[in-house]
């Protein structure tokens, strides 16, 4: 009992009051969160972004970053089908893929030769794409069945 009432006395006491108050000559040391130092580390931060900027510049002004293969797959047209469902055309060399696109996986629904269709001639482009839609409904009615 005695032991409780002397650790709550304990618990009351300030012990900063009885420290030792210090030197009369003591001087803290100077604060590390200065203007000096702060405008230092933002200094040393903008010249590693602009080393890394201007590395990145000239990577690409001298073609030393290879460019994506732009002229191996290319997407020709792409519509939505659903919330998150798409069917996508893609141009590999002289091949078109009909793809069915859904979160988590691809699925080939056909596979067509690129016609040699001009972009300027609109009407044919017109009955290309009727004729890709009629292949396309019976594909997928091919499919259900």
């Amino acid at each position: 009992m005695i032991n409780r009432q002397w650790l709550f006395l304990a618990w009351l006491l300030p012990f900063h009051a009885l420290a030792e108050t210090g030197r009369a000559g003591y001087v803290p040391p100077p604060s590390v969160i200065s203007t000096e130092n702060t405008l230092q580390m933002a200094g040393g931060l903008l010249l590693v972004l602009a080393i890394i900027w201007g590395l990145t510049w000239l990577l690409k002004r001298f073609s030393l970053i290879p460019a994506a293969a732009a002229d191996t797959l290319k997407v020709v047209a792409a519509t939505g089908v659903g919330q998150r469902e798409r069917v996508v055309v893609v141009e590999i060399d002289n091949t078109w893929l009909v793809l069915g696109v859904a979160p988590g996986h691809v699925t080939k629904l056909h596979i067509l030769d690129k016609p040699a269709v001009s972009t300027g001639d609109a009407t044919q482009a017109h009955a290309l794409h009727k004729d890709f839609a009629v292949q396309l409904n019976e594909s997928m009615k091919k499919d259900n069945v």
